[in-house]
C-alpha cells in the first residue's frame, strides 16, 4: 500500500511541477530555476496534505530527476526529448537517498514503514547501498535496484582479438565465422500478442475486464523482454570472457529504425542493447573494445585484397571478389574488415571503450 502511494505522490509532483514549468514558459517566456521548483514543493505539500504521507526524500529525488531530464534535452549532443508526463498505467518509480531507507542484516525497511521489503535477492550486495530505486512495470512486477561501490574482478589477459558485425538473420558475426542465430523472440509470441491486443482493443474503456486484458498484454510484452535481455546478457558476456580486444561498428540505430520495412526486426535483435552491454562489461573485465566508424564499407570490401564492389544488395550473402578470386561471406567479410580496421585504431595509439578507427 506504501509503495503504490509513493508511485502516485512522485507521479503526482513530477507532472504537476512539469505543467508549473511548461506553462510559465509559454505564457511568460520564463524558466523556472531548481531552486524555485524545490521551494515551490513546500506549498505543494500544504496544499496537499497527502503529500507528507511518504518521505520527503521521494518528492525531492523526483524534481531531481525532473531536473535532469531537462538537462538533458538542453544538451545538443544527447538529442533527448522534452520531458514527458507520467501515466498511471505506466512504468513506476521512486528513488530514495540513505536518509529514506535502512540497510541491516540483508533486509531494506523505507521510512514511513517499520516493516523490511519482502525481497528476493538475485545476488548478494558488495556493500551497503547508497540509494535505491524501487519500480514496477506495466505487468505489476516490483523490482528493486541498489547503488553500490564495488571493484570488477579483472579477467587474464588472452591473445584472442575478434571482430564483430550485428545482423538481423544473426544476431552477430564474429571474424572467427561463428554465427549466433536469430532467436527472434518477439516472432515466437506474436500470434499470442496480436490475439491479447485484438480483444483489448474491443473492451469498453475503464472497465475491470480492460484493465485484466491489458495486464496480460503487458505480461508478454514483459515476457518477450525478458527472453531477448537474457540472451543478450550471455552472448555479451561470452564474448567478453573469450576476447582481449573486441572491434565493433558504431551504428547509428535511430536512423535505421526510420526504415519502416526492417524496424521491426532491428527493434527485436536489440543492437542497441547488446553494444551497451559489451561496453560496460569490457570496462568491468579489463577488455578493449574499439568502436569503428559506420562508414566503413566492410560488407562491399574484400578483407583478402582490399577490393571494394560498387553495390552489394542485400539479398546478395555470398559474393567473389573480382581482384583476387576468393569466395566470401558477406556478414563473415564484413566481421573481418572491422576487426582489421579496429586493430589499426589500436595501432595507431586509440584505445579503451570509445576507441574508434
Amino acid at each position: 500500500m506504501l509503495l503504490a502511494q509513493s508511485f502516485g505522490c512522485a507521479r503526482f509532483v513530477w507532472n504537476n511541477t512539469l505543467t508549473y514549468r511548461t506553462e510559465a514558459y509559454q505564457q511568460h517566456g520564463e524558466s523556472i530555476s531548481p531552486s524555485a521548483v524545490e521551494k515551490r514543493l513546500v506549498a505543494l505539500k500544504a496544499e496537499y496534505p497527502w503529500l507528507a504521507d511518504v518521505s520527503s526524500v521521494i518528492l525531492q529525488q523526483t524534481l531531481r530527476d525532473q531536473k535532469a531530464a531537462f538537462d538533458n534535452f538542453f544538451n545538443p549532443k544527447l538529442r533527448a526529448r522534452y520531458p514527458r508526463f507520467k501515466r498511471k498505467d505506466g512504468r513506476q518509480s521512486i528513488r530514495l537517498t540513505k536518509a529514506a531507507f535502512r540497510y541491516r542484516d540483508g533486509e531494506i525497511t523505507i521510512a514511513k514503514t517499520k516493516t523490511p521489503l519482502p525481497i528476493r535477492w538475485s545476488r548478494p550486495l558488495p556493500s551497503e547501498p547508497s540509494t535505491i530505486t524501487i519500480s514496477r512495470d506495466r505487468a505489476g512486477r516490483y523490482f528493486i535496484s541498489c547503488l553500490c561501490d564495488f571493484t570488477p574482478d579483472v579477467l587474464p589477459v588472452t591473445p584472442k582479438m575478434t571482430g564483430i558485425d550485428l545482423g538481423l538473420t544473426d544476431l552477430f558475426i564474429t571474424s572467427e565465422g561463428i554465427k549466433s542465430g536469430n532467436p527472434r523472440h518477439l516472432k515466437r509470441y506474436e500470434a499470442k500478442l496480436a490475439y491479447l491486443q485484438r480483444r483489448l482493443a474491443k473492451k469498453q474503456k475503464g472497465s475491470n475486464n480492460r484493465n485484466k486484458l491489458r495486464q496480460k498484454v503487458a505480461r508478454r510484452h514483459a515476457k518477450i523482454a525478458d527472453c531477448r535481455r537474457d540472451a543478450i546478457h550471455k552472448a555479451t558476456r561470452t564474448l567478453v570472457n573469450e576476447n582481449q580486444v573486441l572491434c565493433v561498428e558504431s551504428l547509428n540505430i535511430t536512423g535505421m529504425i526510420k526504415n519502416r520495412s526492417l524496424a521491426k526486426a532491428i527493434s527485436d535483435a536489440g543492437w542497441g542493447e547488446f553494444l551497451r552491454q559489451l561496453v560496460y562489461k569490457a570496462e568491468w573485465a579489463g577488455r578493449q573494445l574499439v568502436k569503428v566508424s559506420q562508414w566503413l564499407p566492410s560488407s562491399k570490401m574484400c578483407h583478402g585484397c582490399g577490393h571494394k564492389v560498387e553495390k552489394l544488395p542485400l539479398s546478395r550473402r555470398h559474393w567473389h571478389c573480382a581482384s583476387c578470386g576468393q569466395a566470401l561471406d558477406r556478414d563473415i567479410n564484413a566481421a573481418r574488415n572491422i576487426r582489421t580496421a579496429g586493430l589499426a585504431g589500436l595501432a595507431c595509439g586509440a584505445t579503451g571503450a570509445g576507441a574508434a578507427a
